[in-house]
């Protein structure tokens, strides 16, 4: 077989094996999202506790994406991998014996840890790949994102069949089936690790935050990755407490609603490498901006006093108009997360590990701290559309920014603030 042939198929079976790969983690990750609902009410915890223990494994995959995208740029994408996996399996089972609260939290700190898997496999997988076809590699990995929908298929039928127990039992299983499987059919990265690669050090990749451009990503990445975690874990207990359904059709109709933007990513990435990756990121902006203001509007009786007598109107959302625009924002944000990547790729080419392990750390950090934020608010204020406030509020800050430091500098903005001179 020729040697271009060859690594042709070489390069799609590392990226079919590290999508599998990463599926597989991301449902570990968000595993704490469905099993927190029966443990919650076994050791009666408050909703800022439910919360706590959903967000605190993003928080230990978050913080471990830096130096994990670090040494993924150094060649090391495979063996890290499977180190990776590996660590899951012991602190998955570990839950079977857990009975107090801080069990969990330190059981969820470790098996959290997969989390990291993101920042090795975006520039493992990119490095296969020519330039031109990096945003759809990187697209196509990122899709992995659509294993927190398969954990809300798969999760609540073991749990309500079987007890809470069984899901982290069987989780470990399957990440041992995606070790092997991974094993064999990965290969060592074949591009040679560049001199940047080796010039970046610890204190470099820190110094990245204080870059505009990374600050800007991270903002944007904030959004599309944090909102969407953030999300995956919260809807279940969102429809189980907003419209009084049991856990398996909540969890069914998460599933619609995260499904969708976890396989849209690839398309994201094609869109990226077409149009650019402003371009879509800007639009993902002002989609999402839609999306949460109709989201934010809580439950509202109105009485408005005519000659008549009294109109009393209800506002709100039903379940599903809630169900279709959750599914539209998953889709858009799925969009975003490839076009900030696209970003990466085309000013970063040659340090895309350590920049993805800095952005999608930040990223992260927003998916554990909004769920903790959302269980405050719903503590302090009895709302429950205050989680999509919040998130408006986010979109909106990402928006002033994007506009100030790149819609500002486009030809058309420019030519209009000319003809005004």
């Amino acid at each position: 077989m020729p040697s271009k042939l060859r690594h042709r198929r070489q390069a799609w079976l590392v990226l079919i094996a590290s999508t599998l790969a990463f599926t597989v983690c991301f449902m570990v990750w968000m595993m704490f999202g469905v099993i927190s609902i029966p443990v919650g009410k076994l050791l009666e915890l408050s909703a800022t506790e439910v919360g706590l223990m959903m967000a605190l494994p993003i928080l230990t995959g978050s913080l471990v994406r830096m130096p994990l995208g670090l040494w993924a740029d150094r060649g090391d994408g495979r063996r890290l991998m499977m180190c990776m996996l590996a660590l899951a399996i012991p602190a998955l089972w570990s839950l079977t014996f857990a009975t107090a609260y801080w069990h969990f939290l330190l059981a969820g700190g470790v098996i959290g840890l997969v989390g990291g898997v993101f920042a090795i496999g975006t520039p493992y997988v990119a490095h296969w790949f020519d330039r031109s076809e990096q945003g759809m590699a990187m697209g196509v990995f990122g899709a992995g994102n659509v294993g927190a929908a398969l954990n809300q298929l798969v999760a609540p039928v073991l749990l309500v069949g079987f007890g809470w127990v069984l899901v982290p039992q069987m989780y470990a299983a399957l990440v041992v089936l995606t070790l092997l499987l991974f094993w064999a059919l990965s290969y060592p990265s074949p591009a040679p690790v560049p001199a940047a690669a080796h010039a970046m050090t610890w204190r470099r990749q820190a110094r990245l935050l204080l870059e505009p451009k990374v600050l800007r990503y991270c903002q944007y990445y904030s959004v599309v990755f944090g909102g969407f975690v953030a999300l995956a874990l919260w809807l279940v207990q969102h429809y189980v407490g907003e419209y009084g359904l049991n856990i398996r059709n909540a969890a069914l109709l998460a599933v619609l609603s995260t499904l969708p933007g976890g396989l849209m990513r690839g398309v994201g990435g094609v869109l990226a490498d077409r149009y650019g990756a402003h371009s879509v990121t800007w639009w993902v902006l002002w989609v999402s901006w839609i999306c949460l203001f109709l989201l934010s509007y809580p439950p509202t009786d109105l009485v408005i006093h005519t000659d008549g007598g009294g109109l009393s109107l209800q506002l709100g959302l039903g379940v599903r108009w809630f169900t279709v625009l959750v599914m539209v924002l998953g889709i858009a944000w799925s969009f975003g997360r490839a076009s900030v990547f696209k970003y990466i790729s085309e000013d970063y080419p040659d340090s895309i590990g350590a920049v993805t392990g800095v952005v999608s750390m930040v990223g992260g950090l927003a998916g554990f701290a909004l769920p903790v934020l959302f269980g405050m608010l719903l503590d302090a204020t009895g709302i429950r559309s205050s989680a999509f406030m919040v998130l408006y509020a986010w979109v909106w800050l990402s928006l002033i920014w994007m506009y100030w430091a790149e819609m500002r500098r486009t030809d058309v903005v420019q030519r209009k603030a000319d003809a005004r001179g």
